[in-house]
């Protein structure tokens, strides 16, 4: 059977395979098409008496090919087929998918249409009004049928587990049903139900593990389908459960899926602030006997024993031996607290663009606020800074350098310093990015990091890591020549975008920079003086590190390995002017090696740190960390440094080009004493 064209197009616009199928044109067109009600115009009311046909047309065409849809209740609401349509929906649906088609059904056309194209996927962060929970939190009744469906779902899973409902692998729940738990689920972790996490975890982990001895499960459709939701709509209390499920389950392949969404859950975690302070600090004081063990956060997460107030070199043989899977626990949970304080310092970083201030005060006397700056807004309009929480009851943001006079940032990177603070993320010496004349004269976009080559594999990774989103890049079927990396800020109002393409097998070429603003569900273009100085500053700053990591400019071989097409370019962005990165770089280093054994050695000059060896004369480029070596700046490859500055306080280590420059330092200091024929060979020549 063919579909007449009206048809066949009210299908494309339904199902999401028109060219022109995003949000808009299908809630436009079909609530042009459904406003004819009495006392509208002609026009309308005959568009709206046209698509009975079609639609009519349309839901047999489905029902016929058992093409079971959200689209067939949109066409069955044009058509007046509810009555006929329900009946087929009932023949194939379990009861909790069921109760979710009744709901549509009572709801006009418009509302099951912006149902069915909220319910389709996004593509990347293309924009809508708002997202899927946010649609169903708006849509009548939903909020309480996702109660009662999660509801009646707990109650199946602990029928199952009890034997009330013999168990079958991987079937307690069918594919509409699993889809229809997963909106449920969303929904109340988007509202942060207060009845959500007890329920949530008796579920998780009764779909996760068999009744029986047996390895698989009632439902790993399900238990992954929540895995997605929570990283949609995290929270602290989903993140254990699931974390509990996983440990529970008995099937080899599940943990590893979760392992591998959990590296995606818990950055998400950091981007939703207003639950994301419920983290617990992870502190834990346990006895064994005469022993006690103890998991302290004052600095990085660490399990330490205790007899009285002795500290132990190692766990206690008595408490190793009688207590294994206690020992083997405690481990596993100085883990999950080191990555719930990264977790809780990235929020901590994100918060710089909320445009409602988070709730910070939930940090007081947790040691991660003792060791950040604060300001606090002691009087209208006038803030004042603070190390740590400790100005009660006035409004308090997180300290940040672009908000401070030249004097109070080199105030605090001394504090910063001198009580040798190490920050859970980068602040006190923070790189700031302000607009540039030349980006003035650009208006739109920025060309500050365009053009270098990069490697594009570590800069997928450090997408990723810093929560940016792109397309993948790759001469293949569903790869993309060019693509843009995108990361949304301001509680995603504003998105900023870093355009690359591929240069190369294995590399990408950087372009422009630009920023959109969210406005009216649209992403528009904003010029850059009219975005906010901290989104403009934090995102910059992203693609500053992008560049300084991923440049083939980092790597010292590629001066001998590299194409000649790209040695030019190697050699003037390998000793190029410093971008604001190794600024800060420069500066700490101002303060560190007059602390160090070679500090008569060194001597740092607008880009580089000039070590004096006792053959040659070093300049370290402090952002590359290459080295040239006078008199004739001939090009010095060091591939990897010894560490002799171990147990130097650096008061931040983010790309680990700090390190470098200073074991690099420390080495030619001492050049006499180098043994490596791979670096004697190029000082000696």
């Amino acid at each position: 059977m063919h579909l007449s064209p009206l048809a066949a197009r009210l299908l494309k616009l339904l199902d999401g395979s028109a060219p022109d199928a995003t949000f808009w044109p299908v809630t436009s067109q079909l609530t042009t098409a459904m406003a004819g009600r009495p006392g509208d115009s002609a026009v309308v009311d005959q568009t709206w008496r046209n698509m009975v046909a079609p639609a009519r047309e349309l839901a047999d065409y489905l029902l016929r090919d058992n093409r079971l849809s959200f689209a067939v209740l949109v066409a069955a609401g044009l058509a007046g087929m509810d009555s006929e349509v329900r009946a087929r929906f009932a023949e194939a649906l379990g009861p909790v998918a069921m109760a979710e088609v009744d709901l549509l059904l009572g709801w006009d056309v418009e509302l099951r249409a912006l149902f069915a194209e909220a319910a389709r996927a996004p593509v990347l962060d293309e924009p809508r009004p708002a997202g899927l929970a946010e649609w169903l939190d708006g849509l009548p009744g939903y909020s309480d049928f996702a109660r009662v469906a999660l509801e009646q779902a707990d109650a199946r899973v602990a029928a199952i587990q009890t034997g009330e409902i013999p168990y079958q692998a991987d079937k307690a729940f069918d594919y509409w049903e699993t889809r229809t738990l997963g909106r449920a689920v969303r929904l109340a972790l988007y509202r942060d139900e207060p009845w959500l996490p007890a329920l949530l975890d008796r579920l998780l982990r009764g779909v996760a593990v068999a009744p029986t001895q047996a390895k698989t499960l009632p439902s790993q459709a399900l238990l992954f389908e929540i895995a997605r939701a929570v990283e949609d709509h995290p929270t602290p209390e989903a993140i254990s459960s699931l974390r509990a499920a996983r440990q529970t389950t008995r099937h080899a392949g599940v943990p590893k899926q979760l392992d591998r969404m959990f590296k995606r859950i818990e950055p998400a975690l950091a981007e939703r602030l207003e639950v994301a302070f419920r983290l617990p600090d992870g502190r834990v004081r346990q006895a064994f006997g005469e022993h006690t063990a103890v998991i302290s956060i004052d600095g990085e997460a660490a399990l330490s024993w205790w007899h009285g107030d002795r500290k132990l070199r190692s766990v206690p043989a008595a408490v190793k031996r009688e207590h294994p899977e206690e020992v083997k626990r405690l481990r596993e949970q100085v883990k999950l607290v080191q990555q719930q304080q990264a977790t809780l310092a990235r929020a901590l970083e994100a918060s710089y663009t909320a445009e409602e201030a988070p709730p910070y005060r939930q940090l007081e006397g947790h040691p991660i606020a003792e060791r950040l700056i604060w300001e606090f807004e002691v009087s209208p309009g006038v803030w004042r800074s603070e190390l740590g929480l400790n100005v009660p009851d006035v409004p308090v943001r997180p300290w940040h350098p672009a908000r401070a006079s030249v004097e109070e940032v080199r105030a605090w990177r001394e504090v910063v310093q001198d009580k040798e603070l190490r920050q859970p993320y980068k602040q006190a010496f923070r790189e700031v990015y302000l607009l540039t004349p030349a980006e003035e004269e650009t208006r739109d976009h920025s060309r500050r990091f365009a053009g270098h080559v990069v490697d594009y594999r570590r800069l997928r990774a450090l997408f990723k890591a810093r929560g940016w989103k792109s397309n993948y890049l790759g001469p293949w079927d569903g790869g993309f020549d060019g693509g843009d990396g995108r990361r949304l800020l301001a509680g995603g109002q504003w998105r900023a975008t870093l355009d690359h393409d591929l240069y190369d097998e294995g590399y990408a070429l950087t372009g422009q920079v630009l920023f959109h603003r969210l406005v009216e569900g649209r992403w528009r273009l904003a010029p850059l003086a009219e975005v906010p100085a901290l989104v403009f500053s934090e995102a910059m700053r992203d693609v500053d590190l992008f560049v300084g990591v991923c440049s083939i400019t980092a790597d010292p071989q590629w001066a001998d390995s590299g194409p000649d097409r790209l040695q030019d370019y190697w050699r003037t962005g390998s000793f190029a002017a410093l971008q604001p990165s190794a600024e800060v770089r420069r500066d700490v280093l101002s303060r560190l090696i007059g602390r160090t054994a070679i500090a008569d050695r060194c001597a740092l000059t607008d880009r580089f740190l000039v070590v004096r060896g006792d053959l040659r004369t070093y300049k370290i480029h402090l952002g590359s960390a290459n080295i040239l070596m006078e008199p004739n700046d001939a090009y010095l490859c060091i591939v990897s440094a010894r560490d002799p500055h171990a147990g130097l306080f650096l008061p931040f280590e983010e790309d680990g080009r700090l390190a470098l420059i200073l074991s690099k330092a420390f080495l030619l200091a001492n050049d006499t004493a180098i043994t490596d024929p791979s670096i004697t060979r190029q000082i000696r020549a």
